[in-house]
């Protein structure tokens, strides 16, 4: 029976220390997160919050860049535990990342196009270099690039939005059936991020692809995405279809990032620090929120709430939440 599942997160957990070894702190970056993919038809899900809300942490543990300290990841049926079953090129042509900043992508002594050559090569998409070209003037195209305008060029020689899609590019290149992109707008001009965001839903449904779209330009999650998830100091506290969770939130949290949202391109520019309120709202093991939330109650300051089914596929994690108050 095939997966009902492309991705599951389960109860996902990862923990850093701050500071030195001894009189150092642990953080836990994300807490007991759990979310899913289906397997049935692509979506772009996006995961929003603020800076140091655990999004990037997330996603480099779905890339397998950090290991979770606890919970489980199963991509395609199979656990990130089984390492016996897990092959690690498999996983390459399954699952591609797109990072904030292309000019970090990229060396910038090394002419682009050799990326997407050796990213065909290496993964057996092509067996020679003529079909290695081939490969990436397709995936070239598929961005509105071609490698006519791309050969022998050097990342000095793009702008920030020609360099981002030659980096969707060469994640294109293996046919993946999920792509992990982390911010992939914040490090470029206002006037290409909706061409960006545009190009993602073009290739969910050309392709087949599944995007999970990590950001913090609330404008562009809402115009992009399928579904949301809106983490707070490491935790989940909301999830549901797009449209409905940012029209009608029901975690004062997720109403006050509503609220905050005029215009395309608007983001939290703080870089994250650790304020002692910060520091303490991490370490919490009631509702993280409560410290800052007008509607808390005792009971938000005794334990943490579990997910309430809000109906359809929207949950919320929040002991009162928006719109069934009396």
């Amino acid at each position: 029976m095939a997966d009902k599942y492309l991705l599951e997160v389960k109860n996902v957990t990862k923990n850093f220390r701050i500071g030195g070894m001894l009189r150092g702190k642990k953080m836990t970056a994300v807490d007991n997160v759990s979310l899913s993919i289906s397997a049935d038809k692509p979506v772009i899900l996006s995961v929003v919050g603020e800076s140091g809300c655990g999004k990037s942490t997330l996603c480099k543990m779905i890339l397998k860049l950090h290991t979770p300290d606890g919970g489980d990841i199963i991509l395609n049926g199979r656990s990130y535990h089984d390492k016996k079953g897990n092959d690690p090129k498999q996983f390459k042509l399954d699952v591609q990342p797109i990072f904030q900043n292309p000019y970090e992508s990229f060396s910038p002594r090394k002419a682009v196009d050799t990326y997407l050559y050796n990213t065909a090569l290496r993964l057996g998409i092509a067996k020679d270099q003529a079909e290695a070209e081939q490969k990436a003037d397709e995936a070239l195209k598929s961005v509105g690039l071609s490698l006519d305008v791309v050969k022998g060029k050097y990342t000095a020689q793009f702008s920030g939005g020609e360099l981002q899609r030659v980096s969707i590019a060469r994640a294109l290149i293996t046919r993946p059936r999920l792509i992990i992109a982390d911010e992939p707008v914040a490090a470029i001009d206002a006037s290409m991020k909706m061409n960006i965001v545009n190009l993602f839903k073009e290739l969910k449904d050309k392709y087949n692809i599944s995007f999970i779209y990590i950001t913090h330009d609330l404008s562009t999650a809402y115009y992009v995405s399928d579904y949301i998830a809106t983490l707070y100091r490491g935790g989940l506290i909301e999830y549901g279809p797009a449209k409905e969770l940012m029209d009608n939130p029901a975690h004062p949290y997720t109403q006050l990032l509503m609220e905050a949202v005029p215009r395309v391109g608007d983001k939290w520019n703080q870089e994250f620090v650790m304020p002692d309120m910060e520091e303490k709202e991490y370490a919490l093991t009631c509702c993280k929120f409560a410290p800052r939330c007008s509607y808390a109650t005792d009971k938000c300051r005794q334990g943490r709430p579990s997910k309430t089914d809000l109906g359809g596929e929207r949950c919320v994690y929040c002991y009162n939440p928006l719109g069934k108050r009396s």
